[in-house]
């Protein structure tokens, strides 16, 4: 165990001992301490945009008086770690849902049962895949906020140019899908200059090998599995498709070129076939670029099963908070269907004034996720984008995630290195994620 999480343990175990009482008792009492001018401190969400700012106005007053104290700057560990160390933690948290599992492995968050309980937060509102995400051992420790799901953009432009039709960029056919990619490619020598489909890595590695039947993690988050043939084989494709560009080092010179946010974008200038992507890039091209020819599609398992990667951030409250009452209270408001809605609402309005599209927001709430779609959403006039939305709304149901693990940060920087290695050719797909199988799985024992 590395020193930083023994100085961890320790001070979670102090904390517990003065302040374990008040942690069991406080959830459903946060109007009684609110009426004593109490203060909610919280780290790692800070003042924002319209989505953060309205939600956190309909929860400031729901706390019945109390002070809120919200400085600005995300979750950092180094911070969180040295408030635990001195007993003064904030009373909640917001941090990427991939790291809860491991501060509730060490003791550093508490269950949320008796939130959930005294709060009467319905569960049933949020998607089960981001739960699974946030729960360890079978108790639950965050509730979800936004979720970041993956489908696959196609430009029509290079893929009718190339011959093909979007149907011959479906991901559940290997195959059709690597002679489409060989197609799209334009090279001269090493020189790259359109890559053909890009596969996201290393950092879909995990919805590749997904696609493929394999979860690369058990679902208690216990075990690695990152050296199953499938996954392997799930690199290896996924590597290939690279290879078609002539390898690593000519596709990335050339992607590192690409305008990502700007006007001049890989898919504006038709540097790009296909990929797979994260629901904001869509927003991104229909503010720089509303007349890209795109046509959105679900990523495929090997079966034609459609398919998503979902991640995203989470609502925890450490051991040892002086208000969890509040701290409750502002979870439940926080990511309750009703202030994602007026959130959405502020949103489209924002985006109205200034003459930009609304291309969705996408939430751990699928109550919210509907009828912001349902109720609120305004076609953008552009049917690509237009039907982007919908299927951005329609994927989350076939969701998946990374199950929460005492060492979700060394198994993710196991995985990465692992991928890297195969992409600068220094090991091979079978090599690289048996190293990282024992790397990953030596981090997991060492957390528990």
């Amino acid at each position: 165990m590395s020193d930083r999480w023994k100085r961890i343990g320790v001070a979670v175990t102090l904390a517990a001992l003065v302040t374990v009482f008040g942690v069991v008792s406080g959830f459903a009492k946060a109007n009684d301490r609110a009426k004593k001018a109490e203060t909610l401190k919280i780290m790692g969400f800070g003042p924002s945009d319209e989505i953060a700012n309205t939600r956190a106005q309909l929860a400031e007053r729901a706390l019945g008086g109390a002070n809120v104290d919200n400085p600005r700057g995300g979750f950092n560990d180094q911070r969180f770690l040295a408030a635990v160390a001195s007993r003064d933690v904030p009373d909640v948290v917001y941090l990427g849902r991939d790291k809860v599992g491991t501060y509730a492995a060490k003791g550093a968050f508490v269950p949320l049962a008796s939130c959930i309980k005294g709060q009467k937060i319905n569960l049933k509102q949020f998607r089960k895949a981001a739960l699974s995400e946030v729960t360890y051992k079978g108790k639950l420790y965050a509730i979800p906020e936004f979720t970041n799901q993956r489908t696959v953009i196609v430009n029509n432009t290079v893929v009718r140019s190339a011959g093909l039709k979007v149907a011959d960029l479906n991901t559940a056919n290997w195959t059709k899908l690597a002679q489409a990619n060989r197609k799209m490619v334009r090279r001269s020598g090493d020189k790259v200059s359109r890559i053909g489909f890009d596969p996201k890595l290393p950092e879909f590695f995990p919805l590749w090998a997904k696609a493929n039947g394999h979860d690369i993690l058990s679902k208690n988050g216990l075990k690695a599995q990152l050296d199953h043939p499938k996954a392997i084989a799930a690199l290896q494709f996924a590597y290939s498709l690279i290879q078609a560009h002539g390898g690593w080092g000519p596709f990335k010179a050339f992607r590192d070129t690409h305008d990502f946010f700007g006007a001049k974008n890989g898919i504006a200038e038709n540097q790009l076939g296909a990929t797979p992507i994260e629901n904001f890039y869509f927003a991104v091209l229909a503010r720089v670029s509303p007349n890209v020819n795109i046509t959105a599609v679900s990523f495929k398992k090997r079966n034609g099963a459609p398919i998503t990667w979902i991640t995203g951030n989470g609502w925890a409250i450490p051991k040892g908070a002086k208000n969890p009452g509040l701290a409750c209270t502002w979870i439940r408001i926080m990511t309750r269907w009703q202030s994602w809605v007026a959130a959405a609402r502020a949103r489209i309005e924002a985006l109205n004034r200034q003459g930009r599209p609304f291309t969705g927001l996408y939430t751990g709430n699928s109550i919210a996720d509907v009828k912001i779609y349902e109720d609120l959403y305004q076609k953008t006039r552009k049917k690509s984008f237009d039907d982007a939305v919908r299927l951005l709304v329609q994927v989350q149901k076939y969701s998946f995630t990374i199950p929460a693990s005492p060492a979700g940060s060394e198994f993710q920087q196991a995985w990465q290195d692992a991928v890297n290695r195969v992409l600068n050719r220094q090991q091979t797909p079978a090599q690289a994620l048996r190293q990282a199988q024992r790397e990953a799985q030596a981090a997991i024992d060492r957390a528990q």
